[in-house]
């Protein structure tokens, strides 16, 4: 196996836009650099957002950017399927160790009953910190053959100091149950939650640097907590800088007219996008 294991994992919600360019051009040459593998993963597991159309036009748009990848969902590659949707198995494992271990534990509550509770986020908060109504002992829980029909919680160390080195910003620290709560790793419709998958993807695909965009700093504290749970390598984390609107909002799927579909249909070309981005 070479040194260097990079991936690029969007997810088929919507269009890429020049955010996205940034951090997927900012991955590939980390890779290049490295003379690593570069690994194309698709992230598709929201079953109502996740459409084949976006799929397809995020493939088009990364190579037509000049972006190029060793293994995914269109070469194939070693460690098998490089969608999310065709991975169940492995996230099925994770969730059973996790809650044979104690480590996870069912939640009913609404995120209704979230928003109301005086632990609500922030603004600019990810997700509600969980105020722990369901954080009983699992021992007097009834027995769970399958994961569906609630949220499953982590339960993360209170207090504990999560510190991790970040190549680009350093030293990061956190506080479980102060900068977050419980999280979410299995959705009451059955469905993997992020947090859990791309553990188990990174682990399993071997990547040895995630790349991402810096809102998902706090994301990488959690992700931590589960990789020390189920007993896993940690990669390495580089968080790139966002890119933000006039108004200061980081970009979202929501600006179509910033998307690379649009931004190619009104004549740039990859180098225009490559200089937007501040390359």
């Amino acid at each position: 196996m070479p040194a260097y294991r990079g991936r690029l994992a969007p997810s088929p919600t919507g269009l890429l836009h020049i955010g996205h360019a940034a951090t997927f051009w900012t991955a590939y040459q980390r890779a290049l650099k490295s003379e690593g593998i570069f690994v194309f993963r698709d992230e598709d597991l929201d079953p109502q957002r996740s459409k084949p159309e976006f799929a397809r036009a995020m493939i088009e748009d990364l190579r037509w950017l000049g972006i190029h990848w060793h293994e995914g969902p269109d070469v194939g590659g070693p460690f098998g399927a490089y969608r999310q949707s065709e991975r169940r198995e492995l996230y099925l494992a994770a969730w059973r160790q996790l809650y044979e271990m104690g480590a996870i534990y069912p939640c009913t509550c609404s995120r209704k009953d979230l928003l109301l509770a005086p632990t609500a986020p922030n603004e600019g908060d990810d997700e509600p910190l969980y105020p722990g109504h369901c954080r009983n002992p699992l021992g007097g829980a009834p027995k769970y053959h399958s994961p569906a029909g609630v949220n499953w919680r982590f339960r993360v160390p209170d207090n504990e100091v999560i510190l991790f080195h970040d190549n680009r910003l350093g030293v990061q620290s956190f506080v479980a149950a102060e900068d977050f709560g419980d999280f979410v790793v299995w959705r009451r419709d059955d469905v993997p939650a992020y947090q859990l998958a791309v553990v188990v993807d990174d682990a399993e695909m071997q990547i040895t640097e995630v790349v991402r965009g810096e809102d998902l700093l706090k994301s990488t504290a959690r992700q931590l907590l589960l990789i020390r749970a189920l007993g896993l390598p940690a990669p390495q984390y580089y968080h790139c800088e966002l890119l933000r609107d006039e108004a200061g909002r980081r970009l979202a799927k929501r600006h179509d007219s910033l998307s690379l579909r649009t931004l190619r249909q009104q004549g740039l070309t990859p180098q225009d996008v490559l200089a937007l981005c501040g390359f």
